[in-house]
């Protein structure tokens, strides 16, 4: 770069300019003359890997201090920032670098900067529970056991053998990132040694060997609210793996899975059941009792003439609704019984009642058969 050119120009601020102005012309510079943006042009780079260069120096308050008082001779022949980190061409900051690529090309380059990692959450993990649908109606409070990666108690999570301790990672000075020069720009990855934790430790613990969490099974209560249904899902905050080295531990999600039920089928908060009465009840009418989940039983009246698949409704004596207030309906569907074992005495009443009918007893019997007879006259006109 020619040393002739104030770096304060190239950036297009005064002296005066603080920490915002800089980056802030910095990056609508950097954009500009970026060389992914104007392919082939020499003079355009050139001027990205200038205001790159000038924007290392003056971002720097050692290196501006220096600069504004020797100029470039403060970076010549060993000045104060010469051979410096960064330094010469294409010298700016990964994470400002970072900023531009992402302004112009979305996040595919990961940028934003380097800097430690951030402690890796523990995983989430899931458990399936089967409950009854009474279990279901009422609520209940139900102990599982489940086998997950917690904290290791001598090392309290660490990893560090009790007594020892951690140290800054050599590789990365702490930072957890290395960098490397490849043509114009420096290049940033996770530190190999240390994983990115900045850190390393001088002495694993033996429980664990080193990574703060060992396997083990598990006992934790959980409490079912009234009302669920398959599919619902309870979540426990915390009691998932836990993080390596002492990050937080994930959360446990409890799927539920209702089992079938003998008499109750359930549509949310509805319970339907079938009914079977006989059909001297469907004739004269009468009524029913059903026991409900709620351990009360429902009288359902049966109106005279009912047919098989009718649909008799009991308002409230369903499933409570889940997370709130009020309960669902209990649905029977009524199926009329033929009789198949008659007594002497049974037949001779239903012969005399048959012969007493007159065809206004079962108007869909009568409609059928009318519709039969007009369907043979017309066949055999």
């Amino acid at each position: 770069m020619s040393v002739d050119i104030d770096y304060y120009e190239l950036l297009e601020v005064t002296r005066e300019a603080d920490d915002a102005t800089l980056k802030s012309s910095y990056r609508k510079l950097a954009m500009k003359f970026h060389p992914d943006r104007n392919p082939g042009c020499n003079e355009s780079e050139a001027k990205f890997k200038q205001i790159s260069e000038a924007y290392e120096c003056l971002k720097d308050p050692q290196k501006r201090a220096a600069y504004d008082r020797f100029g470039h001779a403060a970076f010549q022949n060993g000045g104060a920032g010469a051979g410096g980190f960064g330094g010469g061409a294409g010298g700016a900051e990964f994470g400002d670098i970072g900023d531009i690529f992402e302004s112009i090309f979305g996040n595919a380059f990961g940028g934003g900067g380097g800097g430690r990692q951030q402690a890796r959450r523990g995983a989430d993990l899931r458990y399936d529970l089967e409950i009854g649908l009474e279990e279901a109606f009422h609520g209940k409070d139900v102990e599982i056991e489940v086998e997950v990666a917690t904290a290791c108690a001598p090392c309290k999570g660490s990893g560090a053998e009790p007594g020892t301790g951690k140290r800054r990672c050599n590789m990365c000075g702490g930072h957890g990132k290395v960098r490397a020069q490849q043509g114009f720009f420096m290049v940033e990855r996770t530190c190999p040694t240390c994983h990115g934790r900045g850190e390393v430790i001088e002495k694993p613990c033996k429980k664990c060997h080193g990574e703060g969490r060992v396997d083990q099974r598990q006992k934790l209560e959980v409490s079912i609210p009234k009302g669920v249904d398959t599919g619902t899902r309870i979540r426990l905050t915390g009691k998932g793996e836990a993080g390596p080295h002492g990050s937080p531990s994930g959360d446990l999600y409890i799927f539920l899975h209702l089992r079938r039920h003998s008499v109750f089928d359930r549509d949310g908060t509805t319970l339907v059941t079938r009914a079977p009465i006989s059909f001297t009840t469907a004739a004269l009418g009468g009524s029913i009792e059903i026991p409900g989940l709620d351990g009360q039983k429902h009288t359902i009246d049966i109106p005279a003439g009912i047919q098989t698949g009718k649909q008799l409704r009991k308002r409230g004596a369903g499933m409570p609704v889940l997370n709130g207030r009020g309960m669902g309906d209990l649905v029977i569907e009524v199926a009329v019984e033929t009789p198949t074992k008659l007594s002497a005495r049974q037949k001779e009443l239903l012969r005399e009642f048959q012969a007493s009918e007159t065809g206004e007893e079962c108007p869909e019997v009568k409609g059928f058969f009318d519709r039969l007879k007009h369907v043979w006259t017309d066949l055999t006109e």
